[in-house]
Parts: C-alpha cells; sequence; structure tokens
C-alpha cells in the first residue's frame, strides 16, 4: 500500500511541475499576438523598399485566435526598411484591378506543407520576374496556387499599406520593377486598370 501511495505522489508531483511549467511558458499564439512597440520610421518611404520584410513577420500563418478580421497582418504595416507608408495621392483611384504572381514560402498565409524555404522562393520570383513584364499571363503560369492575372477588383483599406501603396500609385497596365513580400508570399504585381 505505501508502494502505490508513493507512486501516486510522485505522478501528482510530477503532473503539477508540468502544469506549472506549461502555464508559465507563453505559447507561440499567444506569443505572436502581444503588442509590439512601433517601429523607428525611416525619413525616406521609398515603395521599393517592400521587396523585403523580415522573416519573423510571417512566421504566424494561422488566424487570429478570435477568428474575426483583421485588416492588417502583423508586420506589414510599414515599408520593409521600416519606413512609414505615405498617404495615398489624390489621384489614385478609389478601387483597382490587378493580377498577381505569387511564390509561397514556408510561414507565409496558406502555405502547404511542403512550400519551399523563404530564399528559394524570393529566387523563383525574381527570375519569374523579367516575364511578367513581357508576357504576364505566361508569368502566371509559372507562379503558385493563387496566382492570376485578374484578381478581380479591390477597393482601397483591403491590402497591407506597403502593398496597397505600391498597387494604387502604379501607371496602368503596368508590372511593379521589384517582388514584394506579402504575408502570403512573394508577388509579382501587375495594375491592370
Amino acid at each position: 500500500m505505501q508502494r502505490s501511495t508513493a507512486a501516486l505522489l510522485g505522478l501528482g508531483f510530477l503532473a503539477a511541475v508540468t502544469v506549472g511549467i506549461l502555464v508559465s511558458h507563453d505559447s507561440p499564439k499567444a506569443a505572436s499576438t502581444k503588442a509590439k512597440p512601433a517601429p523607428s520610421a525611416s525619413s525616406s518611404a521609398k515603395p521599393a523598399a517592400v521587396a523585403s520584410a523580415s522573416a519573423s513577420a510571417s512566421a504566424d500563418a494561422g488566424p487570429p485566435d478570435d477568428a474575426g478580421f483583421a485588416p492588417f497582418t502583423e508586420g506589414f504595416e510599414t515599408f520593409a526598411d521600416g519606413g512609414k507608408v505615405p498617404e495615398l495621392p489624390n489621384s489614385a483611384p478609389q478601387q483597382l484591378s490587378f493580377g498577381v504572381v505569387q511564390f509561397t514560402y514556408q510561414g507565409a498565409q496558406f502555405a502547404g506543407s511542403d512550400a519551399r524555404t523563404k530564399d528559394a522562393s524570393r529566387q523563383k520570383a525574381e527570375a519569374t520576374l523579367e516575364l511578367a513584364k513581357h508576357d504576364f499571363a505566361a508569368a502566371v503560369g509559372k507562379g503558385d496556387r493563387g496566382s492570376t492575372a485578374d484578381a478581380g477588383r479591390i477597393p482601397r483599406g483591403v491590402l497591407e499599406p506597403p502593398i496597397e501603396y505600391v498597387l494604387f500609385t502604379l501607371d496602368k497596365r503596368t508590372v511593379y520593377p521589384t517582388v514584394i513580400d506579402t504575408p502570403r508570399g512573394f508577388w509579382i504585381v501587375r495594375r491592370n486598370d
């Protein structure tokens, strides 16, 4: 009887220690939703800076805990260099149609378990960029699922600010000259109208 009591007490102690450890550590999901201090704004807000964002910005590919609408994804509120996104000029349209060639990577939203590394996706996107400038439809065929020559009409305020700024200031029927890092992967974008 003393052996079984000692064994039960030992198991109870181990369970208590395990629960204490789990409770004292933040889960990865909770840690990713904590507020971060605002990044210092750079004096130059260059659209080309969108081309590379930190790898940690899109580490959480799942939906938020409350599964509610989050207008912007954490880490994609400023240009990659930390520069503030300027206001859209009055000449920018209220909505537009665009095409996108998408290259997902590990950790990006909706990326499959077999997604390439971020570096491999960037290389593939950059290799496809020149083709996109000359034949966007052919470039779409080289992109991942989600790539399309016409993603439809999109109003202001839907995409992350740097991506929206790039699209809404781009000339009609023009491919943006660099690859853009987004929460969903690297994008090559073309403004259709």
